[in-house]
């Protein structure tokens, strides 16, 4: 299990707060609802112990990247989130220019709140905006208006050096024109950053329930991949062009905590349920923590960490995470540090059959990406270079 060529994509830290003011009927990730306060000192506390475990096996690493998401983490005090990053600053190098984002919902962001954040360090947010039309913002069950949003992201670009928002699209009963319209409010709004997700049904969430009853009629692929299109050309010709599938950036203001997983660097990931990947002696690491909050809390306290994977990669393993993350960005993959991790090289006759099949497309010597009918079926591109 080489790790010849992993560091190349830097070293980022994720911190996962699962808590959430209520549960959105799209959303699949590992949030939870409390009704009760949360005891966010004892917590802290437990990041704090986990960060120490991370820190002892990764050794003297060069953090360029930390990234507090969840859930909700504008739900935290400002002092938890100071406590937070005071441990990790304890326990790594911090690089002069590191970035430290935090995910916010515009429903809990107050100006007082951000300064303290501002004032714990971070220097970066992301708002879960989601739409600007308050008919989708209540379909899409988020706890805020439009009118909100929008005093959200006025709120954070006086106080962060560095503001992304993000939006979904294609949503039910969406037109392109409507879109395109909102689309355009949102550029004028943006500082640099956009994040643009096209609407999917995710199993075991309520929209999946509702879709499969016949009650969320969603559009069809064709026009899903005009929505794509037009999302394209609009942030385009604004000036911020995608550099990943979703993400969209004036150049030099991309997020460089996403770059360090689509680049297959090294990260930590602590809290509960968070994924990491490291690089330890010659081996390279999936790790994964409880997801469950309070039984992740409880293990933490008792064995100092909260994980539940551990587990080498293989070479064939790393050399597919490889492509899938990386093929995902606009300034492609190496395919010289493919042959290096997978110890193997790509099949000539395959990839030719992709070029041929305008599915990726040659960007410089010995470098390749895939192209806008690629991304559509991306798992397929990769499956097929990786065989």
């Amino acid at each position: 299990m080489t790790s010849q060529g992993v560091n190349e994509g830097g070293f980022g830290i994720y911190v996962h707060w699962p808590f959430c003011a209520a549960k959105c009927p799209y959303c699949d990730f590992n949030s939870h609802v409390r009704h009760q306060p949360v005891d966010q000192a004892r917590f802290a506390a437990a990041f704090e112990r986990e960060l120490t475990h991370f820190a002892e096996l990764t050794g003297n690493k060069t953090v360029q990247s930390v990234f507090l998401g969840g859930g909700t983490p504008s739900l935290m005090e400002p002092a938890t989130v100071e406590r937070i990053l005071t441990a990790i600053s304890d326990r790594w190098q911090m690089d002069e220019t590191v970035e430290i984002s935090l995910e916010a919902n515009p429903s809990s962001v107050e100006a007082g709140r951000f300064k303290g954040y501002r004032s714990a360090g971070v220097n970066r947010v992301s708002l879960g905006v989601q739409s600007l039309h308050d008919t989708d913002l209540k379909l899409l069950g988020r706890l805020h208006d439009a009118q909100t949003a929008r005093k959200a992201i006025e709120i954070a670009r006086e106080t962060f050096p560095r503001l992304s928002f993000d939006l979904i699209y294609a949503r039910p009963g969406q037109t392109l024109s409507g879109w395109e319209a909102e689309l355009k409010q949102a550029i004028g709004l943006a500082a640099d950053h956009l994040s643009l997700y096209q609407l999917t049904i995710e199993e075991g969430t309520p929209f999946y329930t509702l879709h499969r009853a016949g009650k969320l009629k969603m559009p069809e692929p064709e026009l899903g991949a005009e929505f794509y299109g037009l999302t394209q050309a609009v942030t385009g010709e604004a000036g911020l062009p995608a550099y990943e599938v979703s993400n969209h950036a004036r150049p030099g203001a991309e997020c460089r905590h996403n770059l360090v997983y689509w680049r297959y660097g090294d990260y930590v990931g602590v809290g509960p349920g968070a994924h990491g990947r490291l690089t330890v002696g010659a081996s390279r690491l999936a790790t994964a923590t409880e997801r469950h909050p309070e039984t992740w809390l409880e293990n933490v306290e008792q064995y100092g960490h909260g994980l539940v994977e551990n587990a080498g990669l293989g070479e064939e393993e790393q050399g597919d995470e490889f492509l899938l993350m990386g093929l995902r960005l606009t300034e492609g993959i190496d395919l010289a540090r493919f042959e290096r991790l997978a110890h193997r090289s790509i099949d000539p006759r395959r990839l030719n059959a992709l070029l041929e099949h305008g599915m990726v497309e040659e960007i410089g010597e010995n470098r390749v990406r895939a192209t806008r009918e690629g991304f559509f079926v991306l798992d397929a591109v990769v499956a097929d270079i990786a065989s």
